[in-house]
């Protein structure tokens, strides 16, 4: 290597150096002024990266042109949002006619190398303006990152022409393939989840991750929508924190909040209750007061996506002009637009242009049922509910120990949506409506589980078996029962199901019987019959039994399946009832730790069929 690639090496060792300067934390270990820490670090960079080009451009053995060749940013380090272990995306942008192949690769690999040398992660790559306009036209997601391109060194002219250009061919191309657009992020949503529900989130790909924060800024330079500020900016630099801190932790480039980098960046976010002795309880308090921050710059997020997709959609359909073959009604004059058509699909409550909003003329102040007419409306014909609608369910009366029998009837239909429920309860905990019905809720929402079991936080795995438990539409995600119950005992089975963990509580070591404890007391403040009450009671106290019995215990022994029968009132559709729900709870685990652990907690032919000859030898004794 010759003395002046060395002395680039050396001074892009520097850069990381002074990258880690620049991150650390305050003298307390808390990591405070990230917005002006990110700052620092792009400008750094950009310096440094200058210089690299010049030392590249003086270092080749021809005269670089000054016009039509120059090295761009793209990805965080042009939003100025570069983390303290982030790579650096640059882009060497040239005009196809200024050099020639191996004049171009002498000069790349003058620029690269010392990055790689150096230790620093570097994304590259090297185009043409055409190519680089070309992603739009090809791959629409990927051209989001296209979208902040920041000159940094050599014709800064053609970059800045070459960004104008990919802006105004993102318009055009987002205008015609929004749904494309909006298909690729409910394909990220199933990969990797909310960023809210999730023990060890992605916190870049996960539903209201930084990846959503780039979409919303996509979609306002569509023009298609405006974008959101205030309480949204705050959120998206929030969580640049948590990921500065992550980086901090792992001591490497990752989005990944694993566990053993939690309380870490817990401490550096000043999570850390110092009145509480350094140990166990003090990490397990700060963990999940990390899950409840990410938990609400998630939702912020996320609705700060919906909203902003749902504006850019409406956008797109009064942009369409409507003909007629027919003109029967006075021509409407130039400019004026059609009048919205509104759907009523329950009082209060419409359809308008793919979406349940509120019926004109609506009060929600005066309306204590209104969120959940909401709900049923959007689970059961399967329909987000718009964003302004949820805002708007913030204000309705509702009060936890106010309920009649059209509210009650009305929570079981929502709990009874199947696949759907997912979305709708998500939505309906953004404007924290569920709390308000249940407030023992308020315990485990967010709350990360302490199992390797569970992938999900202990609010997103109650959820999500119930609606396994949903009417059998054959769906993938619906389970077919084993009776055909009553709706009493379908009623108890799908409210157990919601409130089957609700005794997970920090300090509570049998969750099953406090879960049951909290269940009869909620169910009777909500007025459901005495029966619901005491089989839903059962089936909270008990929902661990079967497994626990089939993996510990020998079917074959009488005493065993007597002991079963009885604490389950020697009901047979309560046995049936029990192991739908067994089965709702092992599959709904989500488990990501391995074969092993799939094996041990949750559910598989080997487990399905243990539990079953469990069952046998129960109703033998009913």
């Amino acid at each position: 290597m010759k003395d002046g690639d060395n002395q680039m090496t050396n001074a892009m060792e520097g850069l990381k150096q002074r990258f880690m300067e620049l991150s650390q934390p305050d003298a307390d270990g808390v990591y405070r002024d990230g917005a002006s820490k990110r700052k620092m670090r792009t400008e750094l960079a950009m310096s440094c990266l200058k210089r690299l080009w010049n030392e590249a451009c003086e270092s080749v053995s021809f005269e670089v042109p000054s016009c039509g060749i120059g090295l761009a940013a793209v990805g965080s380090l042009a939003r100025g949002q570069i983390g303290p272990s982030s790579d650096l995306d640059l882009v060497l942008i040239y005009d196809n006619h200024v050099l020639d192949d191996s004049r171009l690769n002498e000069l790349a690999n003058k620029l690269w190398y010392p990055l790689w040398d150096s230790g620093l992660d570097l994304d590259h790559s090297v185009r043409t303006r055409a190519q680089c306009e070309a992603v739009t036209d090809h791959d629409l997601p990927a051209a989001m990152g296209w979208l902040d391109v920041a000159p940094v060194a050599g014709d800064t002219s053609l970059i800045e022409d070459t960004a104008d250009s990919i802006l105004k061919r993102w318009r055009k191309a987002a205008r015609k393939r929004l749904p494309e657009l909006l298909d690729s992020a409910r394909s990220r949503l199933d990969e990797f989840g909310r960023l809210q529900y999730l023990n060890q989130p992605n916190i870049k790909e996960a539903r209201g991750g930084l990846r959503d924060s780039v979409l919303v800024a996509a979609l306002a330079a569509s023009w298609l929508a405006d974008r959101p500020h205030g309480t949204y900016d705050e959120a998206v630099e929030r969580l640049l924190d948590v990921r500065d801190c992550i980086h901090l932790a792992a001591n490497k480039d990752t989005n990944l909040l694993l566990s053993a980098y939690q309380d870490k960046a817990a401490a550096m976010l000043g999570l850390a209750d110092p009145t509480l002795p350094a140990g166990g309880e003090r990490e397990a308090k700060s963990i999940d007061d990390l899950q409840t921050l990410l938990a609400r710059i998630g939702r912020q997020i996320a609705f700060s996506l919906d909203s902003t997709a749902s504006r850019a959609k409406h956008s797109l359909t009064h942009e369409k002009p409507r003909f007629a073959f027919f003109q029967l009604a006075r021509p409407r004059s130039r400019g004026q637009r059609e009048a919205p058509t509104f759907e009523l699909v329950a009082p209060g409550v419409a359809e308008h242009e793919g979406e349940i909003v509120l019926a004109p003329d609506c009060d929600p102040t005066a309306d204590a049922t209104l969120a959940l007419r909401v709900a049923v409306a959007a689970g059961e014909k399967g329909q987000p509910i718009n964003p302004g609608t949820l805002n708007n369910l913030r204000h309705c009366p509702i009060h936890s120990n106010q309920w009649n029998q059209e509210s009650r009837d009305l929570f079981v239909r929502l709990l009874a949506c199947g696949p759907n429920l997912m979305r709708v309860w998500e939505e309906m905990d953004f404007a924290d409506i569920p709390g308000r019905w249940m407030p023992e809720w308020l315990a485990v929402r967010n709350r990360p589980s302490a199992s390797a079991a569970h992938r999900y936080t202990i609010d997103r795995h109650m959820v999500e078996v119930v609606s396994r438990l949903g009417r059998d539409d054959g769906g993938a995600s619906s389970l077919r029962r084993t009776a055909q119950y009553d709706e009493e005992h379908y009623h108890a089975l799908l409210l157990a199901g919601i409130l089957h963990d609700i005794g997970k509580r920090p300090g509570v070591r049998d969750h099953a019987a406090e879960g049951a404890r909290h269940a009869s007391a909620i169910l009777k403040r909500m007025g459901y019959d005495s029966d619901i009450v005491w089989w839903v009671t059962v089936l909270v106290r008990e929902h661990l039994t079967l497994s626990d019995f089939a993996t510990g215990k020998n079917p074959n022994d009488p005493t065993v399946g007597e002991e079963l029968a009885g604490r389950l009132d020697h009901d047979a559709v309560m046995l049936d009832m029990l192991y739908d729900l067994t089965r709702a709870d092992g599959s709904s685990l989500g488990a990501t730790s391995g074969e092993a652990i799939t094996k041990q907690y949750g559910w598989s032919k080997w487990r399905e069929n243990l539990v079953r000859q469990m069952v046998v030898a129960a109703r033998y004794h009913l």
